[in-house]
């Protein structure tokens, strides 16, 4: 068992929890486990990668709204390979830091206060995020807990990038873009320069394409523009959400149909999307093996909308220099690559087909105008790095 100091981080999703162990050391933190539980299904299983070996433990931990028993049969199970108490500091993901958290932060009760009362704005993501938090504090109260904010990356947009054209009263209350999926954009932002030097300091639009999915204009690796704006339901079709709807919709849905709220949100979060126009899978995968007309329309509107993105963030940006492709879909799904890149050839972006097949680092041609990336993002890291910054000011 190494002796070393760790890092524990928590990215909590709608209804999943990433979990990352990290030893600490002089440079950053140094990966040395990961973990995944599913809190869809019962009884719920730890999905634990620790090097070449990779183990499923069942929990008996009961679905408590706390989590407070999940979180202690997590340590637990963690104990058996890694000394827990050398753990220095857990930090998490937070979707939402509105406009009051621009960067990490030590969670204190004002801290914690503040990132509840944002609930509202993130109501998917942020109480799963709070139960945790919640739930380490109760088992280990005297150690560090940081936050990491999705939205915190985008602070850097213009005024007139965030606006909506709506009362400016409203903009002051603080009804405007936000952005998120930030954590994974910084992280894209430090590879980038790492691997292409020459692209990370010009214009590139990031696609972060999963089950959530988004995209990022970068000038220079500092966010200038976002898809998704003032909710997590933004932006371009995902696998159950529905993207840029007119407003006209809801209000059509809500008066004369006579929807309700709860019904409304319901269906924007769990039931639109890739679901919602195949009516068979949310999954890109499943669509793309069947041969039904609407598994290929669903697709076909995916790709459709994000190429269209990736222009509206060109004129952004005045130009475009390259495209990088990430997450769950980006990284590994060369099929909808070329649907998005097969529309995009009015840039002068010329697809290499062998390259693409294989999930190659640069999947362009070499006289294509924009260069074309395939880089794996790694949310965990940068929040283990800003928890060591974090904990390091202290």
């Amino acid at each position: 068992m190494m002796d070393a100091d760790l890092l524990l981080t928590f990215n909590a999703g709608s209804s999943t929890v990433k979990i990352g162990l990290f030893e600490i050391n002089e440079i950053q933190p140094r990966p040395i486990g990961k973990g995944l539980i599913d809190l869809r299904r019962r009884p719920f299983t730890f999905h634990l990668t620790e090097g070449p070996a990779v183990f499923d433990v069942p929990l008996d931990a009961e679905a408590t709204e706390d989590l407070r028993d999940v979180i202690a049969e997590t340590f637990a199970i963690l104990a058996v390979n890694f000394n827990m108490d050398k753990v220095r500091a857990v930090g998490h993901r937070v979707v939402h830091g509105g406009d009051r958290f621009a960067g990490p932060v030590a969670l204190d009760e004002v801290s914690i206060r503040d990132i509840d009362e944002l609930t509202a704005l993130a109501p998917l993501h942020q109480p799963q995020a709070l139960r945790l938090i919640r739930a380490v504090k109760h088992l280990r109260p005297a150690l560090t807990q940081t936050a990491s904010f999705d939205t915190a990356f985008h602070a850097t947009q213009s005024d007139l990038v965030r606006r909506f054209a709506l009362p400016r009263a409203l903009h002051d209350q603080g009804i405007k873009r936000y952005g998120f999926h930030g954590l994974s954009y910084a992280f894209i932002a430090v590879e980038l320069r790492r691997l292409a030097p020459g692209a990370a300091v010009g214009k590139v639009v990031v696609a972060h394409l999963g089950s959530g999915a988004s995209l990022c204009a970068l000038e220079g690796g500092v966010s200038r523009d976002c898809s998704m704006g003032f909710s997590t339901l933004d932006g371009i079709p995902m696998a159950t959400r529905c993207g840029t709807l007119d407003p006209g919709v809801l209000l059509h849905l809500l008066g004369p149909r006579g929807r309700t709220l709860q019904d409304l949100e319901d269906m924007l979060y769990y039931h639109s999307g890739l679901l919602g126009v195949s009516g068979i899978s949310a999954d890109t995968r499943d669509l793309l093996k069947d041969e039904r007309v609407e598994a290929r329309e669903a697709i076909d509107l995916f790709a459709l909308r994000i190429a269209g993105e990736i222009g509206r963030m060109t004129a952004t940006l005045d130009g475009l220099d390259g495209i990088v492709f990430t997450a769950g879909i980006g990284e590994h799904q060369p099929e909808i690559r070329t649907a998005i890149c097969d529309r995009l050839r009015w840039l002068g972006l010329a697809l290499n087909s062998e390259a693409n097949a294989t999930n190659a680092p640069i999947i362009s041609t070499s006289s294509s105008c924009v260069t074309a990336f395939v880089i794996a993002t790694d949310e965990e890291q940068i929040i283990a790095n800003e928890a060591l910054s974090v904990l390091a000011s202290k």
